[in-house]
């Protein structure tokens, strides 16, 4: 019996939660069953040295855990001086998928930061960020062009990410922390609402798997991402 009673392919409760910062220009609580992250745009009047002068914008984001998000208190990454390698990877990952969300010469010479803050880790944690990031991104947009600070609305592309895996020789979408940490393959997928793949993230955790069942895990994961960038549309509409 997987966690809320659900089938292979099915989603856990998925709840996205607009305006849960009052000074930031975007965020949103993205809730995927127990893991919760709370997901912040920030816009800055400046850009990365590599496009000074190019008239184009800049998404970033940051990623983080908070000490209690877990079992048992880890330390804070600010406190060891350095982040871990998976901390580094997830926040590029981020980064990279709000970046297809749309033109980056859309923005003007400005950076838009998606903070992305663990509160509760249940599994997929870099997946329910990306998922928020993208209505962050919406909103703190929506902000700069009914400030005057943009004059058109940039067009966004729907993206969203899940986590698919083989547990106990069954294709699963949306693994919690126990279905993960068992998993015989775990893969995220970042895709849009039409299909079309940003990133795939795949490997073989204990048994090697064949076309077939990679077949299997994108048509799963793809069908969620549908559900999920419904979910955004209807939190951005709310």
């Amino acid at each position: 019996m997987r966690s809320f009673n659900r089938g292979a392919l099915d989603l856990r409760p998925v709840t996205l939660s607009p305006g849960a910062s009052r000074y930031a220009e975007g965020s949103t609580l993205v809730e995927f069953g127990h893991t919760r992250v709370l997901v912040t745009c920030s816009v800055e009047e400046r850009v990365p040295p590599h496009l000074l002068g190019k008239g184009s914008g800049w998404v970033t984001a940051e990623y983080g855990m908070l000490p209690r998000s877990t079992h048992s208190r880890t330390q804070r990454e600010a406190a060891k001086g350095k982040q871990t390698g998976r901390t580094m990877e997830i926040q590029r990952l981020i980064g990279r998928s709000m970046r297809a969300a749309l033109a980056l010469n859309t923005l003007g010479p400005r950076t838009l930061t998606l903070d992305c803050d663990v509160l509760q880790a249940d599994g997929g944690t870099r997946t329910a960020s990306i998922t928020g990031a993208y209505v962050a991104l919406a909103l703190g947009l929506r902000k700069l062009h009914a400030n005057g600070v943009l004059s058109r609305l940039p067009v966004l592309t729907p993206i969203a990410a899940v986590s698919v895996g083989v547990v106990n020789g069954e294709v699963r979408v949306d693994l919690d922390y126990e279905e993960d940490s068992s998993a015989d393959v775990d893969l995220n997928l970042v895709a849009t609402s039409d299909g079309r793949i940003v990133e795939v993230q795949g490997t073989a955790e204990h048994k090697m798997f064949d076309r077939k069942t990679l077949d299997a895990m994108l048509d799963g994961g793809l069908a969620a991402i549908q559900q999920l960038t419904a979910a955004q549309q209807k939190a951005l509409e709310g």
